[in-house]
C-alpha cells in the first residue's frame, strides 16, 4: 500500500503514522482522568470516542445546568480539549476552550468552552451535533459524546464511623467526610445516547479509568442500556488504575480495591487487562488477583509524570496502550 492519500498524524515512539491507524477505542470517564487518558489513545489510534458522564453539579457546569436545564458541559469541554492536536491550531483552541472568565460579575468562573458549546446546543437543539460541530472547529482527534441524554445526579451511600449516610450530587459525593461505598443515578434509568451505546458496540477496544471511581468511572455501568452494551460488546476491555487515591471518594483505597468495587457494581462484567503504573503498587501478588477475579492479565508499567505527581505521562501511558492493543490483535 501506497502513502499517497494518507495524511500523517502524532507519532507514538519515533515511528511514522497514518490516518487510518490503530483500533477503535471507546473511552468511559470524566474530568481529568478522561483528558489523561484521550491525551494518551489519540496518539496510538485516530479511531477514538470519548463517552462522558453528564453528572456535574459545580462551578461553570453547575450554574449552566441549572440555569438553562443543559446537561453539564465541563467534562465534555475538557474531553474535546484533550482531543486537540498538538499543530498550533490544536495548542491555541484547547487553550480557548479552557480558558475561565476573572471578573466580578456574572461570567466569573465561566468556561470559554462550555458557554461555546451551550451555544450551539440552543442553536441546534441537539447536543450530539453541537459537540461534534465543536470538535470540527478545534480539529479533534475523534469524537466526543455524553453517556446519557438528559443531566444526572449521583446519589452515594457514605461511611462515617461505622454510620451509612445518603448523600445526592456530584460535589456533595467529593466533600463529605467518609468513605463512598457505592452509588447509583437520580433519575434511575437514564436514557442512554444511541450514538454511545452504537461507539461500545461497535469498539475493538472499550477503556475505564483513570479518574474520578465513584463519580466518574462507575456511573457508566449505572445506565441501564450502556451497561448493557458494555456487558455485550466484543470489545476487549481495559481498565486504567489512578495513580493516587481520589481525596473524599477513595481515601486509602488500594489498587486492587479499586477493581473489587469494579467486580461489586458489575459483577458480571468481564476485564481484559488492568493496567498500573510500577511505583504506586505495594502488594503486586494483591492486585494480580484482583484483577485475575474480573478475568483480567495485569500489565504494570511506568506511566506516571517525570516529575513525581500524581499525573499519567501522556506518551509512556501512550507506548504502553499501544503495546497492549498490538498484543491483542
Amino acid at each position: 500500500m501506497t502513502d499517497e492519500g494518507f495524511e500523517a498524524v502524532a507519532p507514538v515512539a519515533g515511528e511514522t503514522r497514518y490516518a487510518g491507524f490503530g483500533p477503535s477505542v471507546v473511552s468511559l470517564g470524566g474530568g481529568h482522568g478522561l483528558y489523561a487518558s484521550l491525551s494518551a489513545l489519540r496518539m496510538v489510534t485516530d479511531r477514538l470516542t470519548a463517552v462522558v458522564t453528564v453528572a456535574d453539579d459545580g462551578g461553570s457546569s453547575g450554574r449552566l445546568r441549572r440555569e438553562l436545564g443543559v446537561l453539564p458541559p465541563g467534562d465534555l469541554r475538557m474531553a474535546l480539549a484533550a482531543l486537540c492536536g498538538d499543530d498550533e491550531w490544536g495548542s491555541t483552541w484547547s487553550e480557548v476552550v479552557q480558558h475561565r472568565f476573572r471578573s466580578e460579575g456574572e461570567l466569573h468562573g465561566h468556561a470559554v468552552g462550555n458557554l461555546l458549546i451551550v451555544a450551539l446546543w440552543e442553536l441546534l437543539g441537539d447536543p450530539v451535533a453541537g459537540l461534534d460541530w465543536v470538535g470540527r472547529l478545534l480539529g479533534a482527534h475523534g469524537r466526543v459524546l455524553p453517556m446519557a441524554s438528559v443531566p444526572l445526579d449521583i446519589v452515594a451511600e457514605v461511611e462515617l464511623d461505622g454510620v451509612i449516610s445518603t448523600v445526592r450530587g456530584q460535589v456533595a459525593c467529593a466533600l463529605t467526610p467518609g468513605r463512598v461505598q457505592a452509588i447509583s443515578l437520580v433519575p434511575e434509568d437514564p436514557p442512554a445516547r444511541p450514538e454511545a451505546v452504537a461507539a461500545v458496540l461497535e469498539a475493538d477496544w472499550v477503556v475505564f479509568g483513570p479518574g474520578s471511581w465513584f463519580t466518574s468511572v462507575l456511573p457508566h455501568l449505572k445506565v441501564p442500556e450502556l451497561a448493557r452494551a458494555l456487558h455485550a460488546t466484543r470489545a476487549k476491555r481495559l481498565v486504567t488504575l489512578n495513580l493516587a487515591p481520589q481525596p473524599g471518594e477513595t481515601d486509602d483505597f488500594s489498587p486492587q480495591q479499586h477493581l473489587e468495587v469494579l467486580r461489586q457494581h458489575a459483577p458480571d462484567l468481564s476485564i481484559d487487562v488492568v493496567l498500573a503504573d510500577t511505583g504506586v503498587v505495594d502488594d503486586p501478588d494483591a492486585l494480580d488477583k484482583a484483577a485475575a477475579a474480573l478475568g483480567a492479565r495485569l500489565v504494570m508499567a511506568d506511566v506516571a509524570a517525570a516529575d513525581g505527581s500524581a499525573r499519567h505521562d501522556p506518551r509512556r501511558l501512550a507506548s504502553v496502550l499501544d503495546e497492549i492493543f498490538l498484543s491483542k490483535r
